[in-house]
């Protein structure tokens, strides 16, 4: 159907904060028009009747990583648009070029990430750049505004001059720069606004600055006065008023450090989005290699949830912008698309809205990173649409409830969407075509 009609449907309007009972006209990959309730509709145009049902924008999972293996599950998850935050642009290609209508969401992608020596994630690779020199990240971020990175994202123990470098360049070239400081060693969240960076991804670097001297390679034992799990309001208000001053971007990714904490009780509802991800051989693995380091993982990364949580919550009251995001498919059971319905269970929890978890990961999320005509329904913007069966305004719980996504201009139900999903041999055979290509590069 290129063009159709969801009749009657209660449309939850995000920009405005409220709702309404009307039609929309999809023609081709846009909303073309939205009639009220008692509006004439035209006739002769295919319908989906949505009488008793909820339409929201299709949904924005603002930091991600990821592959072409579970790419469809995002979509049947009503995930529409990511936000790839690392990785490697020309190995996400396939996924960023594809149609408006496609299967797989639109993809908003930073290429690797720019890290110290020795590297996290080990030497420098595909994924990542290793360097304590601040003209290689310069010649760096000019490589990746190249190659068509929307964004530059640095990581833990990036050395400050080589932060300072990083971020003006990346500003000649009007890109916004976003850094995951969780194993940083030295620098803090503050010091990386005050250096001009704009996004925090996990609310990283919060604990750094609030204490100084702690972080998670230290003997933890020598901060066993700190009470993580009911996180210094005062601190935290003082720190947030600071960072407010930079208006920096918070993306808490929540949901990440709840799994690990929660494991082996992690949220883990039956739907078919979920069965499907569960078969992905690489992703299961890498789940249940992680769940043998759990108690590590307890002690030392998701200590600080309670804290993330706290800072999201006060961030957003104080006028911050907080948006949700995944880090899917880090550390336990972070299941692609599916996840960011947890986080926005996990939004409500910690206090805010229904309305204002919804537009975390929709109107918000997309201004966050003016993404113009996705994340709200009116006349003119993209068609990624997400039909409920009941109503996530009473119940966050709600958006996982289903019935019909809208990518692009084309209807899909879940089951034909994860129709898509690739075999393992199809995804073998494009990275190692992609890693063939990256070697005669010699990049």
């Amino acid at each position: 159907m290129s063009n159709f009609i969801i009749k009657n449907g209660t449309i939850i309007d995000v920009e405005n904060g409220g709702s309404y009972v009307g039609s929309i006209e999809v023609e081709r990959n846009n909303v073309k028009r939205i009639f009220k309730s008692d509006d004439v509709l035209p006739e002769g145009v295919n319908t989906i009747d949505a009488e008793g049902k909820y339409v929201i924008p299709g949904l924005i999972d603002m930091h991600c990583h990821i592959n072409d293996r579970f790419a469809p599950h995002f979509v049947a998850s009503g995930v529409t648009t990511v936000r790839n935050a690392a990785g490697n642009v020309n190995l996400l290609s396939n996924l960023i070029e594809k149609s408006d209508d496609a299967p797989t969401p639109r993809v908003y992608a930073s290429d690797r990430m720019i890290d110290g020596t020795p590297g996290q994630w080990g030497p420098t690779s595909y994924g990542n750049l290793v360097t304590d020199d601040p003209e290689e990240a310069r010649k760096e971020v000019r490589r990746q505004v190249e190659v068509g990175a929307k964004f530059v994202k640095l990581y833990g123990w990036i050395k400050s001059e080589v932060m300072a470098a990083a971020v003006d360049e990346a500003k000649k070239y009007n890109l916004e720069v976003a850094c995951d400081l969780m194993n940083s060693k030295e620098l803090t969240a503050l010091d990386a606004a005050e250096l001009g960076v704009n996004w925090i991804e996990h609310a990283s670097g919060f604990a750094q600055e609030m204490y100084k001297g702690w972080n998670l390679f230290v003997d933890q034992e020598e901060w066993s006065h700190i009470d993580w799990e009911n996180p210094d309001q005062e601190k935290i208000k003082e720190l947030c008023k600071k960072m407010l001053g930079y208006n920096v971007t918070l993306c808490p990714t929540m949901v990440v450090l709840d799994q690990s904490i929660k494991y082996p009780e992690f949220w883990s509802p039956k739907n078919n989005v979920i069965e499907s991800a569960s078969n992905i051989k690489y992703i299961m693995q890498y789940w249940k290699q992680n769940s043998e380091y759990i108690d590590v993982i307890k002690s030392s990364t998701a200590k600080i949830n309670n804290l993330t949580k706290a800072i999201a919550k006060i961030y957003y009251d104080m006028g911050g912008i907080v948006v949700a995001g995944t880090d899917t498919p880090a550390l336990v059971y972070t299941y692609p698309g599916m996840a960011l319905h947890r986080e926005l269970e996990i939004f409500v929890e910690i206090g805010f809205t229904e309305m204002e978890a919804l537009q975390a990961a929709t109107v918000n999320a997309a201004k966050s990173i003016n993404l113009d005509g996705v994340g709200v329904i009116k006349k003119g913007c993209i068609a990624d649409l997400v039909i409920l069966n009941d109503n996530p305004l009473e119940n966050i719980k709600h958006t996982k409830d289903i019935h019909i996504i809208v990518k692009g201009g084309k209807a899909y139900t879940q089951e034909e969407i994860l129709n898509h999903v690739p075999s393992e041999d199809e995804v073998e055979k494009s990275m190692a075509n992609f890693m063939e290509h990256w070697e005669v590069l010699g990049e």
